[in-house]
């Protein structure tokens, strides 16, 4: 195709480029248009499709007109990325058209191109990984979580007190004094989930009755227009449950899991928590190799490849729409970190030879299958169905990369 193309950026993986089509190429492009519109459309006196396309091009000069403006505008596009030898990270835009008749056609293609690393520095690198020991108190609070999980809530006729559950309809004034109908809440009282007002207003009625009072907004709510604004609420408390925790014996060990002894508990408990421990500070041995290599080995990355990311978490999350744009600017900066990790992984991986092989990825399916005591052709299949694969491969990739790393960056212990 007979096109101009001017960069006009070539910053990082930003590239810009002007492109200026001739008009007679233009033209050329008007009569494929008109055939092809010719066999959509129906004209009196002419079979379907066959009107001439000279006739179609008169009858429908706009319509004509704009599908040889997209058909331009597609091919030159793939014109300038082949010529210009670009490795497209997204689909590109196009921006300020123009596209007068029997005028060059011109438009600016704005696209972001996959970076290419070079990762110059791999080694030499301070890295301290920082022990955790599992306390006798750490485990007991973790005990304790367990109670929390096996608790029973049970009705009572006394007031509610903190920690108490209720359930309860509130209705707050409106700006001209009426209270509408209450709107049911379950709450669990000093959890934070109410403000301290409506807390104490529900504290001080019995199960059963009705209480309204002016209360006080705090002047720290979220929401700015409410703060220190006071209003009569109406509390209407339906129930109160109270919380009993189980015994800690050998039966609670039992209801809790495969444990004969609240220490054989305790034991696992402990085992399981300095699993944690250690995988926690593995990660942060990775987490500052990698902080490190990015300082030393500095390189853009595509803003469409963090928009993607951060919209699966939106969409995983179950983000609301009115939410979205606060949720896509907080988490940009942790989205960008991630895709530059997966960058230096995939490009040590591949310059390496050390990408997870099929193999590899078998054999972490039979153990998988081995601590399932399940068949391991089922529970590849369950895998591939689910998508899962890739995530198995990836994270062997992960562990060799970083195997690979830590052999030439060694770590010390705090």
């Amino acid at each position: 195709m007979n096109i101009t193309i001017t960069p006009t950026e070539t910053a990082g993986v930003s590239r810009r480029l002007q492109i200026t089509v001739p008009a007679d190429t233009v033209a050329s492009y008007e009569d494929q248009a008109a055939r092809k519109y010719a066999t959509q459309v129906r004209l009196p006196g002419f079979r379907p499709g066959k009107a001439p396309p000279s006739m179609v091009r008169k009858k429908f000069p706009e319509a004509v007109r704009q599908e040889a403006i997209e058909l331009v505008i597609n091919e030159a596009f793939r014109e300038a990325i082949e010529r210009e030898g670009l490795k497209l990270a997204a689909q590109p835009h196009v921006h300020d058209l123009k596209a007068v008749p029997g005028q060059p056609l011109e438009f600016e293609l704005h696209c972001e191109v996959r970076p290419e690393l070079t990762l110059e520095k791999l080694e030499g690198y301070t890295l301290t990984r920082t022990e955790s020991a599992v306390s006798d108190e750490l485990v007991e609070e973790q005990i304790e979580r367990l109670r929390e999980q096996k608790a029973e809530w049970s009705p009572v006729e006394d007031k509610a007190a903190e920690g108490d559950m209720v359930t309860v309809l509130l209705s707050t004034a409106e700006a001209d004094g009426s209270l509408p109908e209450g709107k049911e809440y379950r709450l669990v009282l000093g959890g934070g989930q109410a403000i301290a007002g409506i807390e104490e207003l529900i504290m001080e009625t019995a199960p059963g009755a009705t209480a309204e009072k002016s209360v006080r907004w705090p002047d720290d709510f979220p929401d700015e227009t409410q703060r220190g604004v006071s209003k009569i609420v109406r509390v209407v408390v339906k129930d109160v449950k109270r919380k009993a925790l189980p015994a800690l014996d050998d039966a609670f060990a039992r209801e809790v899991g495969d444990f004969d002894t609240l220490d054989a508990l305790r034991s696992t408990v402990r085992t399981d928590m300095g699993e944690h421990a250690r995988r926690e500070a593995e990660a942060d041995v990775r987490g500052q190799l990698i902080r490190q290599i990015v300082d030393t080995n500095p390189f853009d990355v595509p803003k469409a490849w963090v928009m993607q990311l951060v919209e699966g978490y939106m969409q995983m999350y179950g983000v609301p729409d009115a939410q979205k744009q606060t949720f896509a600017k907080e988490f940009y900066p942790m989205a960008e970190n991630q895709v530059r990790r997966d960058l230096i992984v995939d490009t040590i991986a591949d310059r390496e030879s050390i990408a997870a092989s099929a193999s590899e990825v078998d054999a972490r399916v039979e153990e998988l299958a081995k601590a399932r005591n399940a068949d391991p052709g089922q529970v590849y299949a369950q895998l591939q169905k689910q998508g899962r694969l890739q995530e198995i491969e990836r994270e062997i990739t992960e562990e060799k990369v970083f195997t690979w790393l830590l052999e030439k960056n060694p770590v010390t212990t705090a």
